[in-house]
């Protein structure tokens, strides 16, 4: 496929619309990026345009935004840029369309919790108890997340033991910096 595959950085401009259909939820809601730019007459960033842009959200991604972002939110949104043509009383009309692929809070400008979607997860990798998902079939876990010792461990964590680590043998001209 060649889809014109885009990421804009921008805000919310209004609160996201979940609609059912037959093949699928979809969410919809609008979005601005404006481009900033220096100035050196006046010594200052100015507004430069504005684009103005509707995004649609299907599939699982459509229910986590409509439960995660809001109007006036910072976002990144990811996805195929496609234009969206009707007619009007005043003849045809188009405006700029994402398809998202990606969705998610701009970390610049504030902070996130994130929680994984746990509705799609087979019910064993869920631990009843806790409702900590349980990490897959060889998937390491990392104890900082998990609440147990952050002592560090042989093998993945440097320690101060000099056999952890590999020695460079200074005769090695495989080592030889590439501007030399």
């Amino acid at each position: 496929m060649n889809d014109t595959t885009v990421t804009v950085v921008g805000n919310v401009v209004d609160s996201p619309r979940r609609v059912s259909l037959e093949n699928g939820a979809v969410t919809n809601f609008r979005m601005a990026s404006t481009a900033r730019r220096y100035d050196s007459a006046t010594q200052q960033y100015v507004d430069s345009g504005t684009l103005w842009v509707d995004v649609e959200c299907w599939g699982s991604l459509s229910g986590n935004v409509a439960a995660s972002i809001s109007k006036g939110d910072p976002v990144i949104v990811q996805g195929a840029l496609t234009t969206h043509s009707w007619e009007s009383e005043s003849g045809p009309r188009s405006k700029p369309r994402i398809r998202a692929f990606a969705v998610g809070p701009n970390l610049s400008r504030g902070t996130a919790e994130f929680r994984r979607d746990r509705s799609r997860l087979p019910a064993e990798t869920v631990d009843r108890t806790t409702g900590e998902i349980a990490p897959e079939a060889g998937e390491p876990q990392d104890e900082r997340f998990t609440g147990a010792s952050a002592e560090p461990r042989a093998g993945r964590d440097y320690s101060g033991d000099d056999a952890a680590l590999d020695r460079a043998d200074a005769d090695d001209s495989s080592l030889v910096p590439a501007h030399a």
